[in-house]
């Protein structure tokens, strides 16, 4: 579960994180109120889940009341990279000097944390992390004993911070790690850590992600789950209990395993389409769980076709044709062209099930992709 940078600073600033003053607002009135409330300058943000939201004219500076307005009616109700902005943060601005990155994330290749400090903040760590990787200082945490204070200051120092500011930053880093192993967070960070002119140091923004298997320990976390999810689609996925990303192109996907689902969006790109998501269903999954997912995927707009990609273990080939077949037996009209590839247990009897007025079938998972990515091509059209 991802948390809004509004979420996740309430959470920094109670554990003792500076954080800017700020107020969330939802109409130019609010934010009108909110500015007034906290002087010049002032930043209006977008509150969604995407990176860049400053290079794609999420997040304005306003330095007078006119800016103010301007900002506010420009972000809100503005489609930011496939979300529309409902909600905007309105924070004091930072006289600052410099900018840093400090975050806690999971290391799988090395089955720990690891702990990231960089001189450079304020940009995309992953861009640093391909062009620069020497810039991200990094400490692996042993999970059985936590940070210890030595770890912190020397990942700080490596980085390369300046020494008036290294034990604060230090400090910040910890509380972090406190945060991320004491809430089962799969990540989080502040990017960027501002150093003011009287160098103090703020965090600008917060990213705090959540593991959704975790949230019957977070009764608190929970709660914000609701207003985490960024549109009706995620609120809908979230209802169905699938895992769902939504992406930017026009070929949805549905897949039982996210192994699968992953060799599917490949394979859309390869072909020269742009996979719409990634929606895994899960195993032994039954009909009413087939016919949830397709009433999810015809429900965003951006999709112009579907490709069904299913494996049999103990999701059942000829269950998963009833529920294609329930579902679309709803409709007086298709309202997307559905491609289905079934392998594995009862695939033989899934197919024989399905009503192919209905569906287009192939045998292979090439050929299914293939056809998907023409339909959709040829819906745009």
């Amino acid at each position: 579960m991802k948390l809004h940078e509004y979420q996740a600073k309430d959470i920094f600033a109670e554990a003792g994180i500076p954080v800017p003053e700020s107020r969330l607002a939802s109409s130019v009135e609010e934010v009108m109120e909110a500015v007034e409330e906290i002087g010049y300058p002032a930043a209006i943000k977008a509150q969604v889940h995407v990176g860049g939201r400053g290079k794609a004219g999420g997040i304005k500076i306003a330095m007078d009341e006119d800016e103010a307005r301007q900002a506010a009616e420009d972000i809100l109700g503005m489609d930011l990279k496939g979300y529309t902005v409902d909600r905007v943060l309105v924070e004091a601005g930072v006289d600052f000097e410099n900018e840093l990155y400090v975050g806690i994330t999971m290391d799988r290749s090395e089955g720990k944390p690891v702990a990231m400090v960089s001189t450079e903040g304020g940009v995309n760590i992953e861009e640093v992390a391909e062009e620069n990787p020497d810039a991200i200082a990094r400490e692996h945490i042993d999970p059985a004993f936590g940070l210890h204070p030595y770890q912190a200051r020397k990942v700080v120092f490596e980085a390369g911070i300046p020494r008036d500011v290294a034990f604060d930053v230090a400090s910040f880093l910890t509380t972090l790690y406190d945060l991320y192993d004491s809430n089962d967070a799969s990540d989080i960070e502040i990017n960027p850590v501002m150093i003011t002119s009287d160098r103090d140091i703020v965090a600008a923004d917060a990213v705090m992600n959540i593991d959704d298997d975790a949230l019957f320990r977070h009764e608190d976390l929970a709660a914000m789950e609701e207003d985490a999810y960024e549109n009706d689609l995620e609120a809908k996925a979230g209802e169905y209990g699938f895992d769902y990303v939504r992406l930017s192109g026009n070929v949805g996907i549905i897949g039982n395993g996210a192994g699968l689902v992953m060799t599917t969006l490949d394979l859309v790109d390869y072909f020269g389409g742009e996979p719409a998501n990634f929606l895994d269903i899960g195993g032994g999954a039954k009909a009413e769980r087939v016919a949830n997912a397709l009433d999810m995927v015809f429900s965003d707009e951006n999709v112009d076709s579907v490709v069904f990609n299913i494996f049999g273990g103990i999701t059942r080939g000829d269950e998963v044709a009833k529920g294609i077949n329930e579902a679309l037996e709803s409709f007086d009209k298709i309202p997307k062209p559905v491609v289905v590839r079934l392998a594995g247990t009862n695939a033989e009897e899934g197919m024989e099930i399905l009503n192919t007025d209905l569906v287009q079938v192939e045998g292979t998972l090439e050929d299914a992709v293939q056809r998907a990515v023409k339909n959709a091509q040829e819906v745009s059209q």
